[in-house]
């Protein structure tokens, strides 16, 4: 079922649900922790499942004659059989994560390909990050800068358009699009003003709905929800949670995600004496944050988990 649809079903039926994403496993590792994060969850009944894609990174090594080599690797390969592999263990729709980084855009049109070949009919749109160690992204040259133009080929091939205008069939894909929204801005947005015209640019593309960057304060998300509609984004907005587990995020996640946190939940989780205490900490925020984002009628909670999901169990049990 394509995500519009779980999400149209959750609004008319006054039963909002959540979903959740999933990391593939690190290069030779199996799916056992794939897997053990997903029974954990399926109690809870989930709508759908999120795999991430990981780009390419440079990795250095020092060979017998002391010089330097450098060559490509990447650490998490796997969306595509992941996803499948999830899809057909549990009959869960998966939405594996297609990005820019690193693809031309007939890499990205095999991956299509190979998605379509398997029944899988849900992407999340995504530029990706740049490269670790570049201090901006760069494109493949023949991929592409921005998200709107990945949602655009997407599109393309939904009405039977190749790249080269080939083979000439007439099928055509049917994925439903998802793109990421900011409701602090994207860290390379100058204002929320611009980032949310880049937004707008991704759904006029052909984006069905959105899922936000990580938040921690729910009314930021209402905010975030009510610009988009002021902006004429009138597709449903997801807000993406993730409970606090250690003190170190209070640096971390501000570095990483660009979040700005709210100065209670700071001094809640500096007043913790050890993790256990922040993962407690933790839970309790997403809950009340849950809350008031269910009051406010967002049909899906999406919960970011690392493939940990220990505490999002216990938040999802509490709200649903």
């Amino acid at each position: 079922m394509k995500v519009t649809d779980i999400i149209a079903q959750a609004q008319s039926s006054g039963k909002p649900r959540f979903s959740f994403e999933l990391l593939p496993p690190l290069k030779g590792d199996g799916l056992d922790k794939i897997y053990g994060a997903i029974d954990s969850l399926v109690p809870y009944g989930p709508a759908f499942i999120n795999v991430t894609c990981h780009r390419e990174e440079m990795k250095y090594t020092e060979r017998p004659d002391g010089l330097i080599e450098k060559h490509i690797v990447r650490r998490r390969p796997g969306t595509v059989g992941v996803s499948a592999a999830i899809q057909q263990k549990y009959g869960i729709d998966v939405v594996p994560h297609v990005i820019c980084g690193g693809q031309s855009r007939y890499d990205i049109e095999d991956t299509l390909i190979d998605l379509d070949f398997l029944g899988i009919n849900n992407v999340l749109a995504l530029r990706g990050d740049a490269m670790h160690g570049d201090s901006r992204f760069r494109a493949n040259p023949n991929g592409h800068e921005h998200a709107d133009a990945l949602v655009s080929q997407i599109m393309d091939m939904n009405q039977g358009r190749f790249i080269d205008g080939e083979p000439d069939t007439s099928h055509n894909t049917d994925f439903c699009i998802g793109v990421a929204g900011y409701p602090e801005k994207h860290v390379e947005s100058p204002n929320k003003l611009t980032d949310l015209g880049y937004l707008k640019q991704k759904v006029d593309a052909g984006a069905g709905y959105i899922a936000t960057q990580i938040c921690y304060d729910a009314d930021t998300i209402i905010k975030f929800r009510e610009d988009c509609r002021n902006a004429g984004i009138n597709v449903p907005i997801l807000p993406g949670l993730k409970p606090f587990a250690t003190k170190t995020q209070l640096t971390v996640l501000p570095q990483t995600f660009a979040v700005d946190l709210p100065q209670e939940l700071v001094e809640m989780v500096m007043a913790c004496k050890n993790n256990n205490e922040v993962k407690k900490v933790g839970v309790d925020w997403a809950i009340s944050q849950g809350e008031k984002l269910l009051a406010a009628g967002f049909p899906i909670l999406h919960f970011y988990t690392m493939t940990k999901t220990e505490q999002v169990q216990q938040i999802v049990s509490a709200l649903f």
